[in-house]
């Protein structure tokens, strides 16, 4: 049996009650990775239980929380370094999505979505790659999207964004990967999240049926994040094999 790396590991994990953050918290539990949650909506107690009944040898702590407000970041690292020594893993996955042509966008929305997809990862990355860089040990991971890599019509605000992000990424790689940190920038296709339920001009375009599940993209995550040797992937688009 493999060494399982990701032992008392400690993770931060945003957006941590959405589609695909849920089953990647699911993942990392299974690992005996403890975790501290945040997300913008109130159910994280609920989640926190659910992972408990998974896996009650590990510490979960969680903090309800606007990543769009640089107060409440600030905040989320104070209440972070309370509970955990050091950070081992960060993972990036809350995100705002927006479709609207641009004649409709404004700035106001073009500053939310920039704040919570940008600005919160840089200033999280900031903070804890620190702890990364003087222990040698470090993942860092960016949920970004198949319109980092691509433009989409009425998107130009979220494409912006996670263009951005994979940029971000990039440069992360290259300046810590000195420091066995290694930055990935996970890009996945349309998946069955309640984001995707609620977007009627992506489900006017494509077949739900067809879109990817949150569980295996948390799984390959998890995989990724646990292999150590030399061999890295840093930039990784991910699609459902369509069999017809």
């Amino acid at each position: 049996m493999t060494e399982n790396i990701l032992e008392k590991k400690n993770c931060i994990l945003t957006g941590a009650t959405g589609g695909l953050g849920e089953e990647i918290a699911i993942q990392l539990a299974k690992k005996n990775c403890n975790l501290f949650l945040t997300s913008l909506e109130g159910n994280l107690e609920k989640l926190k239980q659910k992972l408990e009944k998974l896996n009650n040898g590990i510490l979960i702590k969680y903090q309800q929380c606007d990543l769009r407000k640089v107060e409440n970041v600030d905040d989320l690292i104070r209440k972070t370094r309370e509970e955990f020594t050091s950070v081992d893993i960060l993972i990036n996955c809350a995100a705002e999505n927006h479709r609207k042509p641009l004649s409709e966008s404004t700035l106001e929305k073009f500053d939310s979505v920039m704040n919570l997809n940008v600005r919160a990862p840089f200033l999280l990355c900031k903070e804890f790659s620190k702890d990364m860089v003087e222990k040698k040990w470090g993942r860092i991971v960016n949920i970004a999207s198949s319109s980092a890599n691509h433009g989409f019509k009425h998107a130009v605000i979220y494409c912006s964004s996670k263009h951005a992000l994979l940029g971000m990424s990039r440069a992360l790689y290259a300046e810590l990967k000195g420091s066995n940190v290694r930055t990935f920038c996970v890009s996945p296709g349309s998946m069955k999240t309640r984001m995707a339920k609620v977007d009627k001009e992506l489900l006017a375009e494509h077949d739900y049926n067809t879109f990817m599940k949150p569980s295996e993209v948390a799984e390959f995550i998890t995989k990724i994040i646990s292999y150590d040797n030399e061999m890295v992937s840093q930039e990784i688009s991910l699609n459902r094999l369509n069999i017809n």
